[in-house]
């Protein structure tokens, strides 16, 4: 097309846009207007949006007069002057300018990426992805916890997985306690801090409705006036459209309500009820689950406290000894965070806190107190020989053991006494920080299992007494200690009256750690025996021999000098030292220190052993096997 022929296209062009605006100028037919105003629109829209692709073809597309003949192809080898030529029209040519031959390309040696790094699937995969997930999948459980709170652990762990798979603004799980017809908040995660941590009685509230009804509830579009009184968990209010409630089920029974809620109005649906009634059933078999796992590991908890307090070796000669046994005993038997064994003293015919094991910070009772046996709980257990379990020992003006006590526990207590043919010889008091810890499986339990302790403290009681009526030692049959004071003021009396002088040695026996690793057993009753044996040998009509404490023994001289004692205390040493003692298929030397104290002219018994126990005392300090006096 030639120039002329292009411009008068153009003009042509041009010319519709007058001629369709001056329709409307002549004619007042408004259908003939409404349809020119609409083609011219129409006209230039065309012009504007595809002006460039009409330069486009024009520029770029010069016109080809036509060819009579057909176009031979032609390569690279064809010359230049046997190849068509064209014509352009008049300022449209165009030249190519080389610029620099070496081309600038991005290769990999030189491209550096600066976005994401993607895995084959083009899925974002972070540096730190195994480590963040073996972080989430290997959490572990917190060390020395409760099996409540290794459940609360998991339960957490689940809710948080329901609250991103609904997007709910909270979660929260309830228990129902059937009993006290009210539930208990155990666990939350809410975007929300204003979360009622309390318990809720059953009312006409939502939570309420699916616990009367034990079935799930939907809420899809809640007004800010009704939210306070259908949502109790909040103590504001928090702009909740929508709510879903499912009832967990125990067996047969109504065990817990987990509830959804979110600020969006139509949150929830059909299918979220359907989806919840998979989570509460995988909770109720991990409840299951905790449940037999707790009940199998409390049972041989259980049965192994029993049997170590029935363990051949345990003599339960010394106080001491039963209040171990008794303390190792209990800490298996129930929760509890203090304990007390109130123990029947035979020879002063009372009750009194024996031992006192408190695991908190809070104020308890000390040890050696008198039980009050009227007003007081367990004075109750005393009286009626019966257990006494108290829930809530906030719920009223509770005494423990004695009105002057200062206690400020709060939470369950328990009481079982110790009653064996129809006696009572102690309680075992149980004390938590929880309130109604304890039930009646636990008390029968207590019950059936304190027999065996009732019979120890029982037959403890017994030799205890017994011994308060003897006068000797039973393992070595020379006077004990109050026999020998007794025996020891009278002859001092005799002897300050006559005016005769008179000494007193204490005999100690040295310790012997290096040998108790020769023998397998406890060597000491052998070597008890044979010393009392040696030491009965060096006696007169005139001495008196008693046993002070486990490893002490006393001699009274009457009218022997204290250089006559100190004479025989070193024959006596010298005699004990080359004794060889065999114990076992083993033998081997012992020794003892001896103190010397002069009773001329004293009456007073504890007088004269202080003095003899200082003179023993400078005895050890020489390392033992030695004899001093004073």
């Amino acid at each position: 097309m030639s120039l002329s022929g292009k411009f008068k296209k153009r003009v042509f062009i041009f010319l519709l846009v007058p001629v369709l605006s001056a329709v409307q100028f002549f004619t007042d037919d408004f259908i003939l207007n409404l349809i020119a105003a609409a083609l011219l629109i129409i006209y230039v829209a065309f012009i504007i949006f595809l002006r460039d692709s009409v330069r486009t073809d024009f520029e770029f597309q010069p016109d080809i007069p036509p060819v009579q003949e057909p176009l031979t192809e032609f390569d690279d080898q064809t010359p230049r002057s046997a190849r068509p030529k064209f014509d352009t029209d008049a300022g449209e040519e165009f030249k190519i300018i080389s610029g620099n031959k070496d081309i600038e390309v991005i290769t990999g040696d030189n491209y550096i990426p600066t976005g994401p790094r993607l895995n084959r699937g083009g899925i974002f995969k972070p540096a730190d992805l195994k480590e963040n997930f073996v972080k989430i999948a290997k959490e572990k459980l917190p060390e020395d916890v409760s099996q409540d709170e290794e459940f609360g652990f998991v339960l957490e762990k689940i809710i948080a997985v329901i609250k991103e798979v609904f997007m709910a603004h909270t979660v929260v799980f309830f228990w129902f306690n059937k009993k006290k017809n009210r539930l208990t908040l155990e666990k939350f995660l809410s975007g929300s801090s204003d979360i009622t941590k309390q318990k809720f009685d059953i009312e006409n509230d939502v939570l309420s409705k699916i616990v009367k009804t034990e079935e799930p509830e939907i809420l899809t579009d809640i007004t800010s006036a009704a939210e306070h009184d259908v949502i109790r968990y909040y103590s504001t209010p928090q702009g909740i459209r929508s709510f879903v409630g499912v009832p967990l089920f125990y067996g047969n029974t109504l065990a817990g309500v987990l509830a959804l809620d979110s600020k969006v109005g139509d949150a929830f649906g059909i299918e979220t009820v359907y989806s919840l009634g998979r989570f509460v059933r995988v909770i109720s078999i991990i409840i299951s689950l905790f449940d037999e796992k707790f009940a199998e590991t409390l049972s041989e908890q259980r049965l192994k406290a029993l049997l170590g307090v029935l363990s051949a070796d345990k003599k339960f000669v010394k106080e001491s000894e039963l209040h171990g046994a008794i303390e190792n005993a209990v800490k298996s038997l129930v929760q509890w965070d203090a304990f007390t064994f109130v123990f029947y003293n035979p020879t002063e015919h009372k009750f009194k806190t024996s031992k006192i094991v408190n695991n908190t910070s809070l104020k308890y009772v000390g040890e050696n107190l008198e039980i009050e046996l009227t007003g007081t709980l367990v004075g109750k257990s005393i009286i009626s020989g019966m257990p006494v379990k108290i829930d809530d020992t906030s719920s009223s003006d509770y005494v423990r053991f004695a009105k002057a006590e200062d206690v400020s526990f709060d939470g369950s207590f328990l009481a079982i006494p110790l009653v064996y043919d129809d006696q009572n010889y102690g309680v075992l008091c149980f004390e938590s920080l929880k309130k109604s810890l304890y039930n009646n499986s636990d008390v029968q339990f207590l019950k059936s299992a304190t027999k065996i302790f009732a019979f120890i403290v029982y037959s403890y009681s017994n030799q205890s007494l017994l011994k308060s009526l003897l006068s000797v030692d039973i393992e070595t049959k020379t006077l004990n200690h109050e026999s020998f004071v007794e025996r020891l003021t009278s002859d001092l009396v005799k002897g300050s009256e006559l005016s005769v002088p008179g000494a007193v040695a204490l005999i100690q026996i040295d310790n012997f750690i290096e040998q108790k690793t020769l023998f397998e057993g406890d060597p000491f009753p052998k070597v008890l025996k044979t010393i009392t044996q040696l030491i009965k040998e060096e006696m007169s009509p005139l001495t008196l021999l008693g046993r002070l404490n486990e490893k002490t023994f006393s001699v009274y001289f009457f009218n022997s000098t204290t250089k006559d004692i100190f004479l025989w205390a070193e024959k006596l040493r010298i005699k004990i030292a080359r004794k060889p003692i065999a114990v076992v298929t083993k033998q081997t030397t012992f020794t003892v220190s001896i103190g010397v104290a002069s009773t001329a002219n004293k009456t007073d018994a504890n007088e004269v052993l202080h003095n003899a126990e200082l003179a023993l005392n400078k005895a050890l300090e020489k390392g033992g096997n030695t004899v001093k006096s004073i």
